[in-house]
């Protein structure tokens, strides 16, 4: 670990929506140009967790944030940042495909349309390359005129990561991207997230243990007991993490003993 370079570092973080602690105590660096899994059973704190990398999760009502989120060495809970900014570099991918009911080719020019001026030349190529990025330009190329909300479930998930690449971020949250998708889309994805590695930092929430040990480089493996809220309970290689973890509760719920 010690070549590589944080892209995001988390420093005691704890959560809140209003009054309710949702995670707590969270340190985790995330390294650039690296595939990092979040594991964990249902309720401990996953999806909210990867929410509070672009600061998301403001979006669903009153929360409170305790600890630090650094992006490249800034805090970006500071109150001068600009989230707009902030969510253009860090872009997230939900678990349930939402592409907008426009044409696949105004899906992915949505974020640079309100970017700023381009012209047609830069747009045309841009959403080429993001489509391409995705490995869906040859699937689409003929029918961008076209509803997304025509594509497959498949289709519409890639389409919605081309859009979040079409901004051109340096992280690339995705919370759960494939638990709507069949086997083949799912491979689909699967195939995307190693060759984006390359370019971008994921973060990537998953229930699915083989996709973890398939897609990762690193995992966190989060839980919660009745005494204490979301935690993580450990971090490491992929590798280390599912074959010869630190922790006896890592170890029982990568073995599928419970969770």
């Amino acid at each position: 670990m010690n070549n590589l370079i944080p892209a995001i570092q988390v420093k005691n973080l704890s959560f809140y929506y209003a009054t309710s602690k949702a995670i707590e105590g969270i340190s985790i660096d995330i390294y650039q140009n690296q595939v990092t899994a979040i594991i964990g059973p249902s309720g401990c704190g996953k999806s909210t967790f990867i929410k509070t990398l672009n600061r998301i999760s403001e979006l669903e009502g009153s929360v409170k944030v305790e600890g630090t989120v650094e992006f490249f060495g800034q805090n970006i809970y500071d109150p001068r940042i600009n989230l707009n900014r902030l969510r253009r570099q860090i872009g997230m991918v939900f678990q349930k495909p939402n592409p907008f009911p426009l044409s696949i080719y105004e899906n992915v020019a949505y974020g640079i349309r309100i970017d700023g001026r381009r012209s047609q030349t830069e747009l045309d190529e841009i959403v080429e390359s993001a489509l391409k990025g995705a490995a869906l330009w040859n699937e689409v190329k003929d029918k961008l005129d076209k509803s997304a909300l025509g594509l497959s479930g498949g289709q519409q998930q890639r389409l919605c990561i081309a859009r979040a690449l079409a901004i051109q971020p340096k992280v690339l949250l995705m919370d759960e991207p494939c638990s709507a998708l069949d086997p083949i889309a799912t491979m689909k994805v699967e195939e995307l997230i190693h060759s984006l590695r390359s370019e971008l930092t994921i973060a990537i929430v998953t229930h699915n243990m083989q996709q973890a040990a398939r897609v990762s480089d690193f995992t966190a493996f989060f839980s919660t007991d009745e005494s204490r809220i979301g935690q993580m309970v450990e971090f490491g290689t992929t590798s280390q993490i599912f074959n010869s973890p630190l922790d006896a509760r890592t170890h029982d719920y990568v073995s599928g003993r419970f969770g």
